[in-house]
């Protein structure tokens, strides 16, 4: 209640047009640092009105499944806009992570997360360290489609669509531009997945022409993050998928001093949501010793898209010099260095008094000098010629040998289908699979047409219709098989829109 006061206070006395926000305080630390982070933006005049939305682990608790209320909709629905502190997703009852369900449903795509060093007021290995990771937000494995097939096997789906590639890579790429960057890194694994990173590189190539003064290159996930790990002063702008991006945000968090000084922004067509990127740390909740300048950097985030930059960087060259100045929240307070060790409100009350300061070290905010001009695009679908040319047929199956369910299948007569491999957990062990191959009860069994000229290098595949697939399945099923899912196999402009078993 004190800061909406304090809040109608400042808006009274601003003349510029107002904001509505839809502020979430949170769980845990949440609300301390929620309220740390709203004295400081009433004091720097932002033209904000904040609107209170409850969300979260009460929420949940409640009987609420989703975590968050219709009426908390509404206001996130009118005002288009959230700042969020850290929620709590409480364990077991299969409850999704609101997190998840806030970025997928508002089409929330790009998750944007600047990351530099604070040398040598907050100790790092990385006295340069200055990149921003920018993060496919709503696909990938966070799609969160899983599947338990058989007694011993359980399936999640990865998932990477043309669309969600297109357009996270052009922001990238937008992003370094706007703000003056000098070079993009793609992080993937396509030498195992193929078909999935293998098209987030492929658009990644094909974008990165129409930006000839930006630097573009591509690494390897694992190498990657090794080398961001060790070397991170070589990055400038990183562009990956979900789970990748989530990973080395917070690797790159805590190399440059704290996990918890870092920010981010969640942006979508419509609708920006702005948070720290660490987690409630219920642990920590309500001993006024959590650091609020995670959520203090989303918020100058938040400012910087509104168009409030004057205000956006008064505030973070506050911050600056408050931590310049030594005056640190327990978690980066170093005894032979910091001046005084301070509560999360005093931290406030030191970066408050600090408003139109600049540091004299730390490199000053300018955000007013970049010209933030991102140019946005609709993704443009292409025909293409797609034939079916056969199926894959997951079967559970208790035996262990590859050579007694391969034989079987072989000798069924399906409409001119035929077996042309089995595969287990992606290794082919029929026909002439290896006797060290271990195998579960989870059996890829691949069938193509009877006209497929199969070759050692290049297998072609000759064009098949639903109607076989139907009839193959029915013969399964009449021979005993237990079909626990199928894939298709397809050809997309001739093109093989499957990947190869291990050792086909």
């Amino acid at each position: 209640m004190k800061n909406d006061i304090l809040f109608q206070e400042s808006i009274q006395r601003n003349t510029h047009k107002i904001t509505k926000v839809a502020v979430a305080k949170g769980d845990g630390i949440g609300p301390e640092i929620m309220s740390a982070t709203l004295d400081i933006l009433k004091a720097a005049g932002a033209n904000i009105e904040p609107e209170f939305i409850d969300l979260g682990e009460q929420v949940y608790l409640s009987g609420n499944t989703a975590g968050i209320s219709n009426d908390s909709w509404d206001v996130i629905n009118r005002n288009k806009l959230i700042l969020k502190a850290p929620v709590t997703t409480p364990q077991g009852k299969g409850y999704k992570s609101l997190n998840v369900t806030l970025r997928k449903s508002l089409g929330l795509y790009a998750n944007v997360r600047p990351v530099s060093s604070l040398h040598p007021f907050v100790k790092t290995h990385f006295p340069n360290m200055d990149v921003v990771i920018i993060r496919e937000n709503e696909e990938d494995l966070y799609a969160g489609i899983e599947h338990q097939q058989t007694q011993d096997v359980v399936q999640c789906l990865k998932l990477i669509t043309r669309p969600g590639c297109e357009r996270i890579i052009r922001y990238a790429f937008e992003y370094a531009k706007a703000y003056g960057r000098k070079k993009v890194t793609c992080m993937v694994k396509d030498n195992i997945m193929k078909l999935t990173d293998g098209l987030f590189h492929q658009v990644f190539k094909e974008i990165s022409l129409e930006y000839p003064n930006i630097k573009a290159e591509s690494q390897i996930i694992d190498i990657g993050s090794a080398k961001l790990a060790a070397n991170p002063e070589n990055y400038d702008v990183i562009v990956t998928s979900n789970l990748y991006g989530d990973i080395i945000s917070d690797i790159a968090a805590e190399i440059a001093g704290s996990v918890g000084l870092a920010g981010s922004a969640n942006i979508g067509t419509n609708v920006a949501m702005f948070e720290a990127i660490h987690g409630s740390a219920p642990d920590i909740a309500g001993k006024q010793i959590a650091n609020p300048s995670g959520l203090i950097n989303a918020a100058v985030l938040m400012l910087a898209h509104i168009g409030q930059l004057k205000i956006a960087d008064n505030i973070k060259n506050a911050l600056l010099t408050t931590i310049e100045e030594g005056y640190h929240t327990p978690d980066i307070y170093q005894s032979e260095t910091s001046k005084k060790k301070v509560s999360t409100q005093e931290f406030a009350k030191e970066v408050i008094s600090r408003l139109g300061n600049t540091p004299k070290h730390l490199v000053v905010s300018k955000l007013t000098q970049g010209s933030g001009e991102m140019r946005t695009f609709e993704y443009k679908r292409k025909k293409a010629n797609k034939v079916l040319v056969g199926v894959d047929a997951f079967i559970d199956w208790s035996g262990s040998d590859p050579k007694e369910i391969g034989d079987a299948l072989s000798k069924i007569n399906a409409y001119n289908l035929k077996l042309k491999m089995i595969t287990n957990r992606g290794v082919k062990v029929y026909p002439n699979g290896l006797k060290e191959t271990y195998c579960t009860d989870h059996w890829r069994c691949r069938f193509v047409g009877l006209d497929a000229k199969i070759k050692k290098t290049i297998p072609s595949y000759s064009a098949i219709d639903q109607e076989q697939v139907i009839a193959l399945l029915s013969k399964l099923h009449s021979g005993g098989f237990d079909v626990i899912k199928t894939e298709n196999l397809y050809e997309f402009d001739g093109k093989r829109g499957f990947s190869l078993g291990q050792g086909e």
